[in-house]
């Protein structure tokens, strides 16, 4: 084995010979700079398309299982505004049927 002095100041000249060179400490600063670029977070996406990030609406089974209840209110719905349309279309025509029956007795007076 070879001898090596590190911290041991020898006087011969022979062991000066290997003593080892005094160790300069790392740049402290140059690790930290690496740690503290490793450790920075990825930039942040400012704009984030939700259609990608959300599949499906949350309540996308609950329509689906009401769909065909919804279907025969829809029908119902359309039969029951479709009478109340036809209720009103025979309420005006007697209306107008009175009003026509009334002017022609207004007509006949005046002759």
């Amino acid at each position: 084995r070879e001898l090596k002095l590190r911290n041991y100041e020898p006087e011969d000249e022979d062991l000066k010979k290997r003593k080892v060179p005094q160790a300069k400490p790392a740049s402290v600063e140059d690790k930290v700079k690496e740690q503290l670029e490793a450790a920075k977070p990825e930039p942040i996406i400012d704009e984030v398309d939700l259609a990608n990030l959300a599949p499906r609406k949350p309540d996308w089974d609950l329509k689906r299982d009401v769909a065909k209840k919804l279907e025969k209110l829809e029908k119902r719905t359309q039969r029951a505004i479709a009478e109340l349309i036809r209720e009103r279309l025979r309420g005006q025509e007697e209306e107008l049927a009175s009003a026509v029956g009334s002017a022609k007795q207004e007509g006949s007076d005046s002759d």
